[in-house]
């Protein structure tokens, strides 16, 4: 059964033309019009790209700075010891540790948004793929989660640095900034985003890549941007 939408839902899908793929600009200020929750929402981007989910060869997943960060906190686990771990508590990791941190996220700790990892330390890391792979925690040395420079991925993470990968419909999911944002920040943290995909496009894609993007806040109805 279909869950009913709320009046405020609906009150902002009437404002939207479902047919009409806007401007980026114009896309943004719409957002941005649309009646919404008393909380500041988060801004999402869902990116149709072309290629088939199905082959692995073919599946876009990496990680992006955006030039005016994502407005949220996030906390990240580091896996590392020594002096890395000391640089990564320094550089504002929340979580920090190696055969102890995942004993703990094997008994069901998850409390972190991300994890990252010093290669020596994926002999550790390895074993929590049931756990991690399922959240899309599983650090990856192409989303630059595993790096021997920890301490600059926290760094550049907390700053507004996102992650993403391909879902099984061969679409990409991002968070890209907060309502409050201005439209002109959301447009250009946009443009980085979906830019720096079309970096990423396998050899073996054909046709058109970028084949749709919709922007939508976290409550709010879905707005087609004019994207090619």
């Amino acid at each position: 059964m279909a869950k009913k939408q709320s009046r405020r839902f609906q009150k902002a899908q009437s404002q939207v033309d479902g047919g009409k793929r806007y401007v980026l600009n114009e896309g943004m200020e719409l957002l941005k019009s649309l009646p919404g929750p008393k909380f500041d929402e988060s801004v999402e981007v869902a990116v149709r790209i072309g290629i088939d989910p199905k082959k692995t060869d073919q599946l876009v997943r990496g990680s992006v700075s955006l030039p005016n960060g994502t407005g949220k906190s996030i906390k990240i686990a580091v896996f590392a010891d020594g002096d890395k771990a000391k640089e990564a508590e320094a550089a504002g990791a929340d979580y920090v540790g190696a055969a102890d941190l995942a004993e703990k996220i094997e008994k069901g700790f998850t409390d972190f948004d991300m994890t990252i990892a010093s290669p020596d330390m994926m002999r550790f890391v390895g074993k929590l793929g049931k756990v991690l792979g399922p959240q899309g925690k599983m650090p990856s040395p192409k989303a630059g989660t595993v790096t021997p420079n920890v301490a600059a991925a926290v760094k550049e993470f907390k700053a507004g640095k996102i992650e993403f990968r391909t879902d099984s419909g061969a679409n990409i999911h991002a968070a890209i900034g907060k309502k409050s944002f201005a439209a002109g920040d959301l447009a250009e943290n946009l443009t980085a985003f979906v830019d720096h995909l079309r970096g990423l496009r396998p050899s073996q894609a054909k046709g058109s890549f970028i084949r749709k993007v919709t922007i939508s806040t976290s409550m709010g109805p879905g707005v087609q941007l004019a994207v090619e």
